[in-house]
């Protein structure tokens, strides 16, 4: 059997064929991203930028070793800086440093782009105001990921929410406010705290929810089912609470009946401001906020 390097030696021929010809330049932070856990999913752009780049920027220099030796790209000790929650602030300062003497700097999270819920945006708004340039590549994202297998954006878009607080009283309060929250909302959680926030999502009830575990990886799990029922899905089997999870609580669908809403905001609207006619609506209808905001916009101007 081949070993991992072995198989991406033509990958890694093609990303210089592809892509190398493009203008890379220097004094520039590059931000790759890298797979969930599949390593097939890395792209050829990323692949020339880890080989080009002078130094490479990592959470955990180990993990970012064995990933590049694993595509067969020489990557001694040398050439990776650590910048992980722990050191960013310090660690940016030296890449700045680097970039500022011409070299070509790659950051690559341990999993996904960087830079969203890893580290890295303390470092790109250091380079960003040492007035240094940012080269963003498109990649793996465990965010866009779960939200192509839940379905559920509407008009409106979505929101990225990412970790819910780690203290059960702010985590229940934190879910509260997630149920005035009418569009689709992206959470992310680490194994040792799926169950508890489980149990906070509980109080959501029927609302539907899509769980996106070990994405990518031989054990990739994705199913939906109503919040109120996540806290018995995991407990059913104990792999369940294994690896990392991408969530999505979907969109709250709006009412059939928008009569109801506008007759409330047409009494409403004369005595107080439209936020406020907005927010009591919703609160007395159960309608989603978003589609009360359009109806109580055309009826001001229809007035």
């Amino acid at each position: 059997m081949s070993s991992p390097a072995a198989s991406f030696a033509a990958a890694l021929q093609a990303a210089r064929a592809a892509v190398g010809a493009q203008e890379y330049p220097r004094a520039s932070l590059y931000l790759v991203p890298t797979p969930l856990g599949n390593l097939g999913d890395v792209t050829l752009r990323a692949l020339h930028v880890l080989q080009l780049a002078d130094r490479i920027a990592c959470e955990d220099t180990r993990h970012t070793q064995a990933l590049l030796r694993a595509y067969g790209i020489d990557a001694p000790a040398d050439r990776l800086l650590p910048v992980h929650q722990h050191n960013e602030a310090e660690a940016a300062q030296q890449v700045v440093a680097r970039l500022q003497a011409g070299e070509r700097v790659a950051y690559a999270s341990d999993a996904g782009t960087p830079a969203v819920s890893d580290p890295g945006a303390r470092l790109v708004a250091a380079v960003q105001a040492a007035g240094l340039r940012v080269i963003p590549l498109p990649g793996p994202s465990s965010v866009t990921t779960v939200l192509s297998a839940a379905g559920s954006i509407r008009e409106g878009g979505f929101v990225f929410h990412g970790f819910l607080p780690a203290k059960a009283g702010e985590r229940e309060s934190a879910v509260q406010a997630l149920a005035r929250e009418d569009r689709a909302v992206v959470l992310l959680e680490a194994p040792h705290r799926i169950a508890a926030m489980a149990q906070s999502l509980a109080m959501l009830g029927a609302r539907p929810v899509t769980v996106g575990r070990e994405l990518t990886k031989q054990f990739e799990q994705v199913a939906t089912m109503p919040c109120a029922d996540l806290p018995a899905w995991l407990a059913a089997d104990a792999q369940r609470t294994r690896g990392e999870f991408a969530l999505v609580l979907h969109a709250i669908e709006p009412v059939a009946d928008e009569g109801a809403g506008e007759r409330v905001l047409r009494v409403l609207l004369p005595e107080v401001p439209l936020k406020t006619a907005v927010k009591l609506a919703a609160d007395i209808t159960g309608g989603p906020k978003n589609a009360l905001y359009d109806l109580a916009l055309r009826l001001k101007q229809a007035d």
